[in-house]
């Protein structure tokens, strides 16, 4: 895995976007059939998207429904019906007659059967007159329904199209069919194939034609009466959805046209139908001076005007009992097919589950009648390639140039913009370009790219936490790393909290130790210490020497950053102090620490130089800070705070006033307090009477009552005798018994040392 991860990081985003644009472009001239599906399904929601459209109405659907059912009776009908039915449809006017139902067995309705047994049987018993044989000869020839319906197709003023089809592979058939018995077929049928067809050089190998095993063409009386059969075989895709239909099928050496082109070449009076074949299959289709779009195997995409229903429908029944208005089929063609629950051949369209095979052969011939198609251009392969390219190299461009948001943006656009665009093409031009193949190729080099992006980014924090994570705070990385703008020279001024702390007499016992050995102790305390500043979100500013400072409240905002500078110095002390006893044990020096926290407004951020610069904190109460750890050294303690903390921590912590100190480098004086322990700690009693007392003689030495202070800090001091301030205090107060500060003395101290 790591290997995988550092071999991705190692590319460069241009090679990246190289590689998925050759493997992409691999795939669309390769066609996955889970990828083609896909554009299938885009290509039904673009077709529904567009909505229903006019047809010209010069088809109109003649369907056997359900009404159809419910008045003439069960399906099949006595072709005699159907002879009616044609006689109807001529009479009204009807240009063309076309038939989407077979006629591909005798009518077993006519009762023939029974007038050829009566005749045996009269011949059988000698009773047969020449009378008696005209007219049993005659009411067999009224009765033969299929007689009677190629006398209708005959007489018909209109052109009558029968519909049959095509057994394409010989695995469709339970039985076997021989050479001759095919050959017979073909002939029958001889006259409705292409009337004239071009052939190139190479166009007889070419594999790109739909070739048949045999036709099953409709009973020869009624093939010789109608003027051309044209078959309804239709094209169906992976999914089941039909979505072309073949305009040309080749039989052995003949090619032969569908029922709907034919239908619309005898609409339109027969004008020159010419087919052009190349070695790449089928270059064109034209019928007078219209040319028909179709692919390299014949094949048309249907341009479904909408839903089942839009191509207008009349009920057989209507027509047969005369309801249909007179010039409903003036000049028009009459398809006839069926509809019924049970009895037609449904079919999947983009538009229905479930639609009539013969709206579909209505569908094409309105296409060819207004001349409005659908085309996937022969040029289609090298659009996708130049596409695949464009889109991908656009992504790659931008995206390595501006945000994460910015590029997610900049990438949904360009989907956006592009499925837009094919969308447009398909509604305004009728050309089906591909969606998805593109959009892989951009999703693909959006996907890659941000992932590099987030590992190498990934690794860089890594880097950069390993590189400065002993330093500073790991919160503190993060946050750098997120807005990488604060690492900008300059700053802010807050409301912070400064905590120093320095230890105590370690610079002489350095004096008498290798710089090894104080290396080593010096990393063993820091780092001691610098788990109790990261535990309590602190950042670590700096060591210096046996001195460390830390941050509280910067740059991670903390609004009890006092309470979190407090609770560090005491666990500091606690750390401290069990690691001395460490020490002590194995004969190093004892570890006594000053420190000291204040709080107050300061200038926070990167200051330095635009040649150097860190992260810290300026002002006064940062100085005041480090003062107030080195007055623990004066007054004999180990943690003082400034009156802004004791403010701040709101109590927090037990704290005692110490004194009010004006210290080197400030006029006004600032009250000082010992952090002695969390609120809720109990202290020894006879600390807590010390301290009591310590309060009392503070009081009286603001108020010159010398010798009343004496005695409080006196026994403060029997209570307490490790109590530094109290020892200050009475040495203070010894002295101005004996000598008197002067009338305008205000109770402040001056310290004169840092």
């Amino acid at each position: 895995m790591k290997r995988w991860l550092r071999s991705l990081l190692s590319v460069t985003p241009f090679s990246l976007t190289v590689a998925t644009i050759l493997v992409v472009v691999a795939l669309a001239l390769w066609r996955v059939p889970i990828l083609d599906q896909i554009e299938l399904r885009t290509y039904d929601l673009r077709i529904r998207s567009r909505g229903a459209r006019a047809p010209s109405g010069a088809v109109v659907l003649t369907m056997v429904d359900e009404k159809s059912l419910d008045v003439e009776g069960r399906w099949p009908w006595p072709r005699s019906k159907l002879a009616a039915l044609i006689d109807r449809l001529s009479a009204d006017g009807a240009r063309v007659i076309a038939f989407d139902i077979g006629f591909i067995e005798p009518d077993e309705s006519s009762g023939l059967e029974v007038l050829d047994r009566l005749r045996k049987t009269v011949t059988a018993r000698g009773l047969g007159t020449p009378q008696l044989d005209r007219f049993l000869g005659e009411t067999r020839q009224e009765a033969d329904n299929d007689r009677v319906l190629a006398r209708a197709i005959r007489d018909s003023r209109a052109a009558v199209i029968l519909g049959d089809f095509f057994h394409m592979h010989r695995s469709e058939l339970n039985y076997e069919i021989d050479d001759g018995d095919i050959a017979r077929r073909l002939e029958l049928i001889s006259s409705s194939q292409y009337p004239m067809v071009r052939r190139s050089a190479g166009a007889a190998e070419s594999a790109a034609l739909l070739r048949a095993y045999a036709p099953e063409t409709n009973l020869p009386l009624l093939v010789e009466a109608a003027d051309s059969s044209g078959y309804f075989n239709v094209k169906v895709d992976g999914d089941g959805v039909v979505r072309w239909m073949p305009l040309v099928i080749q039989a052995r050496d003949a090619l032969f046209p569908p029922l709907s082109l034919l239908a619309a070449w005898y609409q339109l009076g027969q004008p020159q139908l010419a087919v052009s074949v190349g070695a790449d299959g089928i270059d064109r289709i034209q019928m007078g001076d219209r040319v028909i779009p179709t692919d390299e195997s014949g094949s048309l995409l249907v341009n479904y005007l909408g839903p089942q229903h839009t191509i207008p429908y009349v009920s057989i029944s209507d027509v047969l009992g005369g309801h249909v208005p007179a010039g409903t089929y003036r000049d028009r063609i009459a398809l006839v097919g069926a509809s019924a629950t049970g009895v037609y051949d449904s079919r999947t369209t983009p538009f229905d589950p479930v639609y009539p095979g013969a709206e579909i052969h209505a569908s094409v011939i309105d296409n060819i009648l207004k001349g409005e198609f659908i085309v996937r251009p022969r040029w289609a392969a090298l659009y996708d390639v130049v596409a695949i390219v464009v889109l991908a190299l656009l992504v790659a461009a931008v995206l390595p140039r501006v945000g994460a948001l910015a590029g997610l943006v900049f990438a949904a656009g360009l989907f956006a913009a592009f499925v837009l665009a094919t969308g447009q093409a398909f509604v305004r031009f009728g050309v089906w370009l591909d969606l998805v193949y593109p959009l892989l190729a951009l999703t693909a080099v959006y996907i890659l790219l941000t992932v590099q992006h987030y590992l190498r980014e990934q690794r860089e924090r890594r880097k950069i936490s390993n590189a400065f994570g002993r330093y500073v705070s790991p919160l503190v990385i993060e946050q750098m790393l997120e807005d990488p703008s604060r690492l900008r020279l300059g700053g802010e001024q807050k409301v912070l909290t400064v905590l120093f702390s320095d230890l105590q007499g370690f610079t002489s016992h350095s004096e008498r130790s290798t710089p090894r050995e104080m290396f080593e102790l010096l990393s063993e305390y820091y780092g001691r210490m610098t788990e109790r500043i990261f535990a309590c979100e602190g950042m670590l500013k700096e060591y210096v020497g046996d001195e460390l400072m830390a941050i509280f409240g910067a740059p991670i905002e903390h609004g009890d950053h006092a309470v979190r500078a407090c609770r560090a110095a005491l666990e500091m002390r606690m750390h401290r102090h069990h690691l001395s006893e460490e020490w002590v044990a194995k004969g190093r020096p004892p570890l006594v620490a000053r420190t000291g926290v204040n709080s107050g407004p300061m200038l926070v951020g990167n200051l330095g130089s635009e040649y150097r610069f860190s992260y810290g904190v300026m002002g006064d109460d940062v100085n005041l800070g480090s003062r107030l750890e080195g007055l623990n050294k004066q007054y004999g303690t180990e943690i003082l705070i400034g009156e802004n903390t004791a403010e701040l921590v709101n109590g927090a912590f037990r704290l005692r006033e110490v004194d009010l100190v004006r210290v080197v480098g400030k006029q006004k004086p600032t009250r000082i307090y010992e952090l002695l322990a969390l609120a809720d700690t109990s202290l020894p009693e006879e600390q807590e009477a010390a301290f009591r007392d310590y309060a009392a003689a503070l009081a009286a030495y603001r108020e010159r009552r010398w010798q009343d202070a004496l005695g409080l800090l006196d026994q403060a001091l029997r209570r307490w005798p490790s109590d530094g301030p109290s020892r200050v205090l009475l040495e203070r107060c010894g002295m101005f018994a004996e000598s008197p500060p002067p009338p305008e003395w205000d109770g402040v101290f001056e310290a004169t040392k840092k």
